[in-house]
């Protein structure tokens, strides 16, 4: 019996129709790219020193040049103010006492032969940049630091928990319905971000917005690859994930013309208030409104993919009817993910390599952020790379496989992350390469496990196998702040060494998964644990039948 996928032969596969419904929903997922990796910009840390009353005057009056004023006035100052002592301690005197000397400000306030002590900065800090950031703002440095970590992780808390109840939403009632819900919301938070006044209140809404965010990223993915036939569908989620990337570049571009985070975020907010225009420009998806027995909206659809893609749909497709063909059907538990020798090992390699892709992902970008020169620059050469990955990837699955470009990205990933750490400062340029070579590895490796996932689970846990390894996905977005911004304070390269042996570890761990390329996608216990098979059952189709003509 033919399935839907027969009928999109007829009616097109990736048409007119099908390209409209691409672009607009690439659009939603270049959106993303401000929620995933806007802290940033958002909380980008300037050089910094204490605010030390009476300094300003003084070094007018003595004619000090900056460079001669940071050289008396901070303590440890080497040039580049890199010191913990320079950033967040001060002196403990009074600058604005009378009579102090022009070439020994310090030696004339202290009696000889004493130290001066060093306090807290009690009155603020002075940062050498011309924008504005959370961390400007809410002078979250030195003591403070932790609470720039808390304001990406708890974007990535909602991520977790909001990927579960979005999926629920979007099953139960439809990919349109939970794409327009998610937007609306996702626009409303993030306007509320530009005006709150305090530090908490912008912590709770960046953690509602990710409650709506990422699962509105996947209900955009689902819904791309159900409208397009079978042999474009990796292709189109590829393609869909390389949207993000572009969105990378425009936000780049953005931020470097708007460098004062709240008009930032208003300004990369307020053009996806035009992505509810999707209530008239995007269809619900056939397979979902089949699977709901709601046949004649769906025949609806289908004629209407027929017509705009101008191809005539043979007369004895009339209605679509959803049937199962296995009676004995199975629901899904937890433990099923453990249960047999390669299903356990199956759930938990792709467990930790959905937590090493994030984790490798938003660390190189949080950490290059961190060290680069011009960080403007140095984010959009690593968004750059981010291209040839996805042409890599359509280029070698189907040729060499999933196992060793998967396996290899990974390698990569870690061994570019050692080498950049390695590399002295003063070749900023090589590590600026090597960076961004590691951004390419760990790129193609966060894609390829995406579709990876699903093709190494029977049919009856396929979704539940995909909720529970990418959860893993959102926890290591929630840990990765505290390895980047916490160990840079002991050394600055020692989040490169561990992104080093989480990514060699990932790469190894790959290669004992089985390779799935040209294999039918399993449908039961035994189809996984015995792989080596070249065939198994028929999948679980949708059925279109022929009314009788009467």
């Amino acid at each position: 019996m033919p399935t839907l996928d027969d009928i999109l032969e007829h009616v097109g596969e990736f048409d007119r129709f099908q390209k409209q419904t691409f672009f607009v929903l690439c659009l939603l997922s270049a959106s993303f790219t401000p929620v995933y990796v806007g802290v940033v910009f958002f909380g980008f840390t300037p050089e910094h020193r204490c605010s030390s009353p009476g300094v300003a005057e003084l070094s007018q009056r003595c004619g000090w040049s900056l460079e001669e004023q940071l050289n008396y006035t901070v303590p440890e100052w080497d040039g580049h103010g890199a010191s913990f002592s320079s950033r967040c301690r001060r002196y403990e005197v009074d600058w604005n006492t009378t009579g102090i000397s022009c070439t020994d400000p310090l030696g004339s306030l202290v009696r000889s032969g004493s130290s001066v002590s060093l306090g807290p900065c009690r009155d603020g800090w002075v940062y050498d940049s011309p924008g504005s950031s959370i961390v400007t703002e809410f002078d979250l440095v030195c003591e403070d630091s932790w609470k720039l970590d808390v304001f990406q992780s708890s974007v990535n808390a909602g991520f977790f928990i909001g990927s579960l109840n979005i999926g629920y939403i979007a099953d139960r009632f439809g990919r349109k319905f939970c794409l327009l819900t998610t937007i609306l919301a996702n626009v409303v938070f993030g306007i509320l971000l530009v005006f709150v006044p305090t530090y908490l209140w912008i912590v709770i809404i960046r953690f509602l917005q990710g409650l709506v965010s990422k699962g509105c990223w996947t209900a955009g993915y689902i819904l791309v690859t159900e409208v397009v036939g079978p042999q474009y569908r990796r292709t189109v989620g590829i393609l869909y994930q390389a949207a993000f990337s572009v969105g990378l570049l425009v936000f780049d571009a953005i931020a470097y013309t708007i460098p004062h985070w709240r008009w930032l975020q208003l300004t990369v907010t307020l053009p996806t208030c035009f992505l509810l225009l999707y209530y008239w420009c995007l269809p619900e998806s056939p397979r979902w409104l089949i699977s709901q027995g709601k046949n004649d909206k769906a025949m609806k659809i289908v004629r209407n993919m027929a017509k705009t893609n101008r191809k005539k749909m043979p007369s004895h497709f009339e209605d679509i009817k959803f049937e199962e063909e296995d009676c004995g059907k199975q629901t899904p538990a937890l433990m099923d993910l453990f249960r047999t020798p390669q299903i356990r090992k199956n759930t938990l390699i792709l467990m930790y390599n959905w937590f090493t892709s994030s984790v490798l992902y938003q660390g190189l970008i949080m950490h290059m952020g961190m060290a680069a020169d011009n960080m403007y620059l140095d984010f959009l050469y690593s968004a750059l790379v981010e291209f040839p990955a996805a042409f890599i990837i359509i280029v070698t699955i189907d040729r060499v496989g999933r196992r060793y470009p998967w396996a290899v990205s990974n390698l990569v990933a870690g061994a570019a992350c050692l080498a950049t750490a390695l590399i002295p400062e003063d070749v900023h340029w090589l590590k600026v390469i090597t960076a961004c070579i590691g951004r390419m590895g760990i790129t193609m490796a966060f894609e390829m496990v995406c579709f990876v996932n699903t093709e190494l689970y029977p049919t009856y846990i396929r979704n539940l196998g995909v909720m529970v390894c990418s959860s893993l996905c959102d926890i290591g977005g929630v840990i990765v702040p505290f390895i980047v911004y916490r160990l840079a304070e002991i050394w600055h390269e020692l989040p490169l060494i561990v992104f080093t042996v989480l990514g060699l570890i990932a790469g190894g761990l790959v290669l004992l998964l089985p390779e799935t390329k040209g294999r039918v996608l399993p449908e039961t216990v035994e189809d996984v644990e015995n792989f080596q098979r070249q065939s198994a059952p028929e999948a679980k189709k949708i059925y279109l039948y022929a009314k009788e003509q009467k």
